[in-house]
């Protein structure tokens, strides 16, 4: 089972590597349901796993310029605030209450992954540093939710960087990783008052995970970003339902209103992804110029 564990922690650095996050969201199941572990130990566990990791797959991205360290450094400084005041407070709450928070932030996760991103309107200036407001108010969101559920956040730090910052996508996807190996160590730490860590379980998950980093941030740009979203985030939606199904009892399983809302969300869901593979396959209208005359049939 170990070497199970093991060889899926590769695909962990994989998608670091690629899409800048993920990492936990795959790391905890993985801790939890072939490793055996806690849930608090499990949490942990990904964190100092996913902060070595997102180091490591850095590294190719900073090589190819595509780092922002301003931006990064200010935003992971503040997501360290959040990610240890976090870590701190999950101490005092279940592990059943954390791993469906984790379920349900996966679920809001593979939402943000399925849904249709927006055009830019118009090209922006890659040089312009994220505002020093937003750096505050999503570094200390982002950095919560990693300390008390072990998430990275990478899937929140992606949009942030691009949207609010102006950053192209692999600019934001590079200088996301080094926010989510900030604010993962500051998370851990949080942690380590009252959790013990299997630090030869942690070692050997992280060195595959880092081989998969490695991987990933070379195929990084070469793989069509919206396939590979997509097609994550329906995975994401699958482990998202698996964890919540052995968090949460029978009875709210069993209950008609489940399947009702399951089943809204599923339509809404398909309806998205039909719509965005109509829009990809129609092919572009040219635009009328001034001299042109439009003739009417």
């Amino acid at each position: 089972m170990i070497a199970v564990v093991i060889a899926a922690s590769l695909f962990v650095g994989i998608s670091l590597g690629i899409l800048g996050g993920g990492g936990s969201i795959l790391t905890v199941p993985i801790l939890v349901y072939l490793a055996g572990q806690g849930t608090k130990e499990a949490i942990a566990t990904s964190l100092f796993v996913v902060g070595v990791t997102s180091a490591a797959a850095l590294i190719p991205h900073a090589r190819a310029h595509r780092v922002k360290w301003r931006t990064g450094l200010a935003f992971g400084l503040v997501s360290m605030v959040g990610a240890y005041g976090g870590g701190r407070l999950a101490e005092y709450i279940p592990g059943t209450v954390l791993l469906i928070a984790f379920a349900l932030m996966m679920l809001a996760t593979a939402a943000a992954m399925l849904r249709t991103p927006r055009k830019a309107a118009a090209p922006r200036d890659t040089h312009r540093e994220l505002p020093l407001k937003h750096i505050v108010v999503e570094g200390l969101v982002v950095g919560a939710v990693t300390g008390l559920v072990g998430s990275g956040g990478g899937f929140l730090v992606v949009p942030a960087l691009a949207l609010l910052g102006g950053l192209p996508m692999s600019v934001a996807v590079g200088t996301s990783l080094l926010v989510i190996a900030m604010k993962s160590f500051a998370g851990l730490a949080g942690h380590l008052s009252g959790v013990q860590i299997d630090w030869g379980l942690a070692l050997a998950v992280t060195a595959m995970a880092v081989v998969g980093s490695l991987i990933g941030g070379r195929f990084a740009g070469r793989i069509p970003q919206d396939t590979l979203r997509r097609a994550f985030g329906w995975f994401v939606v699958v482990m998202g339902v698996f964890v919540l199904s052995q968090q949460v009892g029978t009875a709210v399983w069993v209950h008609p209103l489940t399947w009702i809302v399951a089943g809204i969300a599923t339509i809404v869901l398909a309806s998205r992804a039909v719509r965005a593979r109509n829009r990809a396959a129609a092919p572009p209208v040219p635009p009328v110029r001034d001299h042109e005359t439009v003739t009417r049939p």
